[in-house]
């Protein structure tokens, strides 16, 4: 598959040989793999090396806990996505992950075939996960905008929103994908993604979730 190529992935994981069974699956669909990692220390630093696309990363890691090696990989590098594959569909670690950063969950009981098109997604930009997890992300959304965030008042002289900006908000907030925004707006997916990076610049957000919390808070969500 050569669709697949440009698409650069690095895979964390502490189990040897599953490491090295998901890089050879990735690396069979199609997919670049620049790095694999077998401790969250050596995963912040290789991610920093080689700034992959899509980060594959598992929670329970020696030396540093995947959350961690996720909060401090999207800071270092706000376009790079993390798609958590773990062990655990537990909703706490699940809900933890993605206030970390993380763009996606599946669960290792997913099939490659579910690995391969959830990277593919990830990458993309899409917010994936595991059947039955979504909506309890986006309940935690809600429950995270119900709670007044330190500084995120309106300030004055905040930058103003494009319409079309603000209109793509409004169906992130929704729970659409980025290719289900660019179909009902009929425009293409990299204009989507241009859109929500402008938009993320402007508010001075840095991914995803904190996005979704502010579109939330003003009730476009609605």
């Amino acid at each position: 598959m050569t669709e697949h190529t440009a698409i650069t992935v690095m895979v964390v994981d502490d189990h040897p040989m599953w490491r090295d069974a998901v890089a050879r699956d990735l690396a069979a669909a199609g997919f670049t793999v620049v790095a694999t990692a077998g401790d969250g220390e050596q995963a912040v630093h290789r991610a920093r090396a080689t700034r992959p696309d899509v980060v594959v990363l598992d929670l329970n890691l020696p030396v540093k806990p995947g959350v961690q090696v996720c909060k401090e990989v999207v800071a270092a590098d706000p376009a790079l996505r993390v798609l958590v594959l773990s062990a655990s569909g537990e909703h706490a670690d699940v809900l933890e992950a993605v206030k970390s950063g993380a763009t996606g969950y599946l669960v290792k009981s997913a099939s490659t075939e579910e690995l391969v098109e959830a990277v593919r997604r990830t990458a993309a930009g899409d917010a994936v996960f595991t059947p039955g997890l979504a909506g309890l992300v986006l309940g935690e959304y809600r429950r995270l905008a119900s709670e007044p965030a330190a500084g995120s008042g309106d300030r004055p002289g905040a930058p103003r929103l494009t319409d079309r900006e603000t209109e793509v908000l409004r169906l992130v907030a929704k729970g659409l994908s980025y290719k289900q925004i660019a179909e009902r707006l009929v425009i293409s997916h990299r204009t989507v993604q241009n859109h929500v990076q402008n938009t993320l610049g402007k508010l001075q957000l840095h991914n995803r979730v904190e996005l979704v919390r502010y579109a939330i808070e003003r009730g476009l969500d609605d």
